[in-house]
């Protein structure tokens, strides 16, 4: 560890761009470990990270998005922080959000995204995919060439949702716009080197979900904005605007941020191994399980936070009440107690889909299955039409010494941008006409 104990995972950049060899440091030396710069205890092993992430009554999620920063506003002292959070949590940054809320307000508002996130959905959303990805890959693949994060991933990923939450057609160019200002991974919450973060940064969400919500409870459509206005908690009462608002914004930001990077992760090894490429050309059925090991090796969350309300033992280690503790589901992936030779990525890999980086337990994304659908649509599509996809080697440079930059955060693992290049497909794509009969189907 000699060599990791002066890197601040938190604050410095040392490992923006390859933490791994930090985890398994942590991991080598106990899967639990509490680092020497910030108090904080980091989970790396599988087992311990799982047992975490099903103990809602001896952990709280309360700072389960900003982790050490700021810090809770109190000295939580004592053997038992309960009172302590509660009278205080709602001080933290994004304490209205749907991942930082705990049992039973976490129940009734989850069953409320439940309400809207239906099988019969997102059957609808995933057929509308398939339209949504052609429209914009002919115009990303037209040059030949260019940045699949932004001229792809994002978009694609934001008309998504966007769909899938029925805003209106007309108002998608303002969200792509608004959106597209500063993303919440730039300069934000888990960004290296940043001490402070604003309370509320979905200013924008809240204000136009808030007037779709009143407008439809005024007047009721034949849409999905006004099942999401006249949905009611468990026990039948009405929630207040602000909440459904908060749920639906927590939807698009968090669901369109995660699902990019994973895209990325996805192409950026499609384009670097003609092997694989091949393999997924000619059996698709093999994109499922691809897109798990995706998942495996590079989540698109480095790890998320959970606040020990008791004392509590960890895979052995004593941990004291008050203390933050970072589940790191990219070091729990990697676990070789859980996963044979967990650093070869391995599309066939049998368990590949046990991964955690949809997190579990109460608070496992909700939207886990709308991510693995939305990635397998636009892998399809993409090699539908393409013959051969590269990696840009004038932006990147060439197999071997590669330069990737990714994201500045603790939060979250992806590329910054992934420059691709491509030789178009034959004027008949391979399959097509079956597989868009099949899709029309939903």
């Amino acid at each position: 560890m000699n060599d990791f104990e002066a890197i601040d995972f938190f604050k410095g950049d040392e490992l923006v761009a390859d933490p791994y060899p930090y985890y398994e440091a942590l991991r080598e030396q106990c899967p639990v470990r509490r680092e020497p710069h910030h108090g904080v205890v980091m989970v790396t092993g599988y087992d311990e990270a799982v047992e975490v992430f099903h103990d809602t009554t001896r952990f709280s999620s309360c700072l389960s998005v900003t982790g050490p920063f700021p810090g809770f506003p109190v000295l939580l002292e004592g053997d038992d922080v309960t009172g302590l959070i509660e009278q205080h949590r709602d001080e933290l940054p994004m304490s209205d959000q749907l991942p930082t809320l705990d049992p039973p307000v976490h129940t009734a508002h989850r069953a409320l995204l439940m309400k809207l996130i239906t099988p019969k959905r997102l059957k609808e959303n995933e057929a509308s995919m398939w339209q949504l990805a052609d429209h914009l890959l002919a115009e990303f693949l037209a040059p030949g060439e260019g940045d699949f994060i932004g001229g792809f991933a994002g978009p694609f990923t934001l008309l998504v949702i966007a769909d899938l939450l029925g805003v209106p057609e007309q108002d998608r160019d303002e969200f792509a716009v608004a959106l597209r200002q500063r993303p919440r991974s730039e300069g934000g919450i888990g960004s290296t080197g940043e001490d402070t973060i604003s309370h509320n940064p979905l200013e924008f969400l809240y204000g136009r979900f808030a007037a779709y919500i009143e407008d439809r409870r005024r007047e009721p459509r034949e849409d999905v904005l006004t099942g999401l206005a006249t949905a009611t908690f468990p026990d039948g009462s009405v929630p207040d605007v602000a909440d459904v608002v908060r749920v639906a914004a927590n939807v698009f930001s968090a669901g369109q941020e995660t699902t990019v990077r994973l895209l990325g992760s996805a192409l950026r090894l499609i384009a670097e191994d003609p092997d694989l490429q091949r393999l997924l050309r000619s059996e698709r059925d093999r994109i499922p399980n691809f897109v798990e090991e995706t998942l495996r090796v590079e989540s698109p969350i480095k790890g998320d936070f959970r606040l020990s309300r008791v004392p509590v033992t960890i895979g052995g280690v004593e941990v004291p009440a008050g203390t933050t503790v970072m589940l790191l589901n990219g070091a729990a992936n990697r676990d070789p107690r859980r996963f044979a030779d967990p650093a070869t990525f391995d599309p066939a890999r049998p368990n590949a889909r046990h991964h955690v980086s949809f997190g579990r337990g109460v608070h496992t994304c909700p939207g886990a299955p709308l991510a693995r659908a939305e990635t397998r649509v636009a892998i399809e599509r993409i090699l539908d039409r393409t013959a051969d996809i590269r990696i840009a080697e004038s932006v990147h440079g060439p197999a071997g010494a590669r330069e990737y930059r990714y994201l500045p955060t603790f939060i979250l693992r992806g590329l910054a941008r992934l420059n691709l290049e491509f030789t178009p497909a034959g004027d008949t794509l391979p399959g097509d006409q079956h597989r868009d009969t099949d899709r029309g189907q939903g």
